[in-house]
């Protein structure tokens, strides 16, 4: 398994994530299929101009196969700007370590470029698998909040994880 940054060509694997009824389920519910190329474009550009760690999972050595996506960026919360991990895993990758894997790698790329400083995660407070990958990375609870996305508010678990400050 290794990563890579996103290409414009991703778009299907967007798709299959973004979506997918299942893989959104704890998102609040599929996006749709209208405006993933933007999105994926967008993506791209965010890695170019290096405002975002935007990674697929690719599991084996076939750079077109991937089996999903890790992501580091900057986002507001309680009006302040922090980092912000997330990931998903297509549904036939899940069960396989890739997630905790390709979380990782990206946090070991932080421990090494000090980009980001302390890294905070949102997953959703029924999510069991994402919440134990936080407690498994050594992440620290703060309990659990309110946050908007994708146009509601999202039950989730915060977890914060410390890393070298950015410099």
């Amino acid at each position: 398994m290794h990563l890579r940054d996103v290409r414009l060509d991703d778009v299907e694997a967007y798709v299959r994530m973004r979506c997918d009824p299942v893989m959104m389920s704890e998102l609040g519910g599929p996006q749709p299929r209208a405006g993933i190329e933007a999105k994926v474009a967008s993506d791209v550009a965010q890695v170019a101009a290096g405002t975002a760690w935007i990674c697929m999972v690719v599991p084996g050595d076939d750079e077109a196969e991937v089996a999903g996506s890790v992501v580091i960026w900057a986002s507001e919360h309680d009006g302040a700007t922090v980092a912000e991990v997330g990931w998903m895993v297509l549904q036939e990758h899940q069960g396989q370590g890739l997630a905790k894997a390709a979380v990782r790698l990206l946090l070991d790329r932080n421990q090494v470029e000090r980009r980001w400083g302390p890294i905070h995660a949102f997953p959703g407070v029924t999510n069991a698998a994402s919440n134990a990958l936080c407690r498994s990375l050594g992440f620290s609870s703060r309990g659990e909040e309110g946050i908007e996305f994708a146009g509601g508010v999202f039950r989730c678990n915060h977890w914060v994880l410390e890393q070298p400050a950015p410099g």
